[in-house]
């Protein structure tokens, strides 16, 4: 029988996880520099090219609320690998792919299969000790947010050197590894209690809504992606203008300067292990409204600008991290459902901040987009200073319903 050791989330297990994480993160985000370069080699206009990067999102999301919820009734050391070796599959068919068509339904298969952060960031909050789990859940969201900061630059570095087709390729093989990888590295598991797969969608709804924390940790997080969204799809507007007018792998670069707000990640996670999670996310809030005043003033210097955009990427990683962690501390074994909800409301405000900057450059250009954004993050700072004594509240607010057993390791004393 295998030693209680043996189901910890060790620094190699910890590592192995958050690099999974931030592979299958990258690959929503391989296409967004390339989408002139693709349109070129398959011979379609720019505006249809940039479908590409919707029908991915759309696939995410699609994946998000299909596949997530399964890994609260199936057991994740067989659900994560084979997510992972269907991913690759697709992401082999977008490299290979001989017509446009079928890049399209390629990248729509990626988006929809590369869920794997999703499912194995509630593995690691169970199976970390309750006194790390901030820290462990910190990290491997960590890896999921550098997936996003380098696959941009990553994906013009390989497309200018062996063509935009070499990163789905490069990105199938790691898939493939990290599968047998992650394979080798989840401990063996106890089968969970079977659950009707259409009552166990439907009960990613109950679950939030029984938990008196988790609708308001869902609509902060979805608040401060919003505005994070907001203000790294307009920067692309900013860097593309006078006086920059930069390239889309020079713009792609100042990606590296968000870096700091990943490697902060963990230690907004070990604020929750000491029992500072509902203080720490309103003074990270506050810190986000403080710090959109400095790339306001920045705008025309891209120094300023690189340092400007350092504190609200560590405030907004603070944010999100300690509302994930902070699910995943309430009772009960519903942990994938309610990060389905998470993560969805999370799409909806990044899609939202996303739209948004479109008409808000065009209206007032940065002086609007960082009012708009000063604006939703006070809007959020209110919502966690009416609802803080909610947000710490681990309680249920109806009578649990029958769920799967808690999946749990044996071990051996």
């Amino acid at each position: 029988m295998p030693s209680a050791s043996a189901h910890r989330m060790t620094p190699a297990r910890t590592l192995a996880f958050a690099v999974a994480a931030g592979l299958a993160v990258g690959n929503l985000y391989w296409a967004q520099p390339l989408i002139e370069t693709i349109a070129a080699s398959v011979d379609v206009s720019s505006s249809s090219a940039a479908t590409l990067v919707t029908v991915t999102q759309g696939g995410y999301a699609l994946g998000i609320f299909l596949l997530v919820p399964l890994g609260d009734v199936l057991n994740r050391r067989r659900l994560i690998p084979l997510v992972l070796a269907l991913s690759a599959v697709m992401l082999l068919g977008a490299a290979l792919a001989p017509t446009f068509a079928v890049l399209l339904a390629a990248l729509g298969g990626v988006g929809l299969t590369t869920v794997g952060a999703q499912l194995l960031t509630p593995l690691a909050s169970e199976l970390a000790e309750p006194k790390r789990r901030g820290q462990v859940v910190g990290t491997v969201a960590s890896g999921s947010l550098i997936g996003i900061l380098l696959s941009r630059t990553i994906s013009g570095v390989v497309a200018d050197l062996l063509g935009w087709r070499a990163i789905y390729g490069i990105a199938a093989a790691a898939a493939i590894t990290l599968a047998a990888v992650l394979r080798a590295a989840i401990p063996p598991l106890e089968p969970r209690e079977p659950v009707p797969y259409p009552r166990l969608l439907g009960s990613v709804f109950t679950t939030v809504a029984r938990h008196r924390a988790a609708p308001p940790t869902l609509l902060l997080s979805a608040v401060t992606f919003a505005v994070f969204s907001l203000f790294w799809t307009s920067t692309t507007y900013l860097l593309t203008a006078a006086p920059f007018s930069y390239s889309t792998s020079q713009i792609g670069l100042l990606g590296l300067a968000g870096l700091a707000g990943a490697l902060a990640g963990r230690r907004a996670g070990a604020l929750h292990d000491r029992g500072w999670s509902v203080p720490a996310t309103g003074a990270a809030l506050a810190l986000l409204v403080l710090s959109l005043v400095a790339p306001w003033a920045a705008r025309g210097s891209i120094f300023g600008l690189i340092v400007a955009v350092v504190v609200p990427d560590i405030a907004t990683q603070s944010v999100l991290v300690l509302s994930q962690t902070r699910l995943f501390a309430l009772p009960g074994s519903a942990h994938s459902r309610l990060n389905t909800g998470l993560v969805v409301s999370n799409f909806l405000g990044g899609a939202v901040g996303s739209a948004a900057a479109g008409p808000l450059w065009a209206l007032g250009r940065w002086t609007a987009i960082m009012a708009v954004s000063l604006a939703v993050t006070c809007a959020g700072l209110i919502v966690w200073a009416v609802g803080r004594n909610r947000l710490a509240d681990r309680s249920s607010r109806l009578a649990a319903p029958s769920h799967p057993r808690v999946e749990r390791p044996k071990t051996s004393l």
